[in-house]
């Protein structure tokens, strides 16, 4: 996400740096011009910025908040793009007030991380969501605005609770429907995967080091999304172990009919 972002604003801002703890991050991001300045020590490199982006997972922006005062001495605009808003906003309202905050999350990914995988397009007509904390300043919604219309995505607010909310009905269940998918499929039925298959199944590929945390800081939203879910599974259960066709069809036209209400609030 951090590379993608990189890319997409490459030419559209003052000067880019970048923070990675990888070395052959930072290597690449060198050799590729990605961006102008790299290096794995913040301190080096913050106090030179007035827009911190913390494009890592869930736990580790909660950790770099936690220790953003002592790296970063000036006052500066800070956002993230982390997948759960709730811990995120509330982390952010501890900051010194020298920092301007503001939540944000993008909604567009791959499930191949690592900036080899970067995208400068990856944002280009996706929803970037937006959640203001109370202290949040016009300076920093400004700023956070410019940044999403440079890389071509759409502006969309949301409270941090209700974000947690719909999200974990439709970004982190979905991951964990897709993982369940892949562990329940036999290994000889591996010579007859289609593109169904492969587009049910494509975000188990995700890494653990990303959406752990992203189920961590969402538990109860995830939770009661699994058990919606299960339920609906349920009544298909019944109805195919009854024999009762006619409920089975019914069950199918609902979802059709559902999926093409959906699709068409897009």
């Amino acid at each position: 996400m951090g590379g993608s972002l990189a890319l997409a604003l490459k030419g559209k801002c003052g000067a880019i740096v970048g923070i990675d703890n990888d070395q052959h991050t930072l290597e690449l991001a060198r050799q590729q011009h990605i961006v102008d300045r790299v290096d794995n020590d913040p301190a080096r490199l913050l106090p030179e910025t007035n827009v911190v982006i913390l494009a890592v997972p869930v736990p580790e922006i909660l950790v770099l908040l936690e220790q953003l005062p002592s790296i970063m001495p000036n006052p500066c605009i800070v956002i993230d793009v982390g997948s759960t808003k709730e811990q995120i906003c509330e982390a952010m309202a501890q900051l010194p007030e020298r920092f301007s905050l503001i939540g944000g999350h993008p909604i567009c990914g791959k499930e191949k991380l690592t900036l080899a995988n970067a995208d400068r397009t990856l944002y280009h007509d996706a929803p970037f969501i937006l959640s203001p904390l109370e202290r949040t300043s016009p300076r920093a919604l400004s700023a956070a605005q410019q940044i999403i219309e440079a890389i071509g995505a759409t502006t969309v607010f949301l409270d941090a609770a209700e974000h947690d909310l719909a999200l974990a009905a439709t970004s982190h269940l979905p991951y964990l429907l897709s993982s369940a998918l892949i562990r329940a499929t036999p290994d000889d039925a591996s010579g007859f995967i289609g593109p169904g298959f492969k587009s049910a199944s494509r975000l188990a590929g995700t890494s653990s080091s990303v959406m752990l945390g992203v189920l961590q800081s969402n538990r109860k939203n995830v939770t009661e999304a699994v058990v919606r879910f299960r339920a609906a599974l349920d009544e298909f259960e019944i109805a195919l172990t009854a024999g009762d066709d006619c409920r089975l069809k019914t069950l199918l036209d609902q979802a059709a009919s559902r999926y093409a209400e959906l699709m068409s609030a897009q």
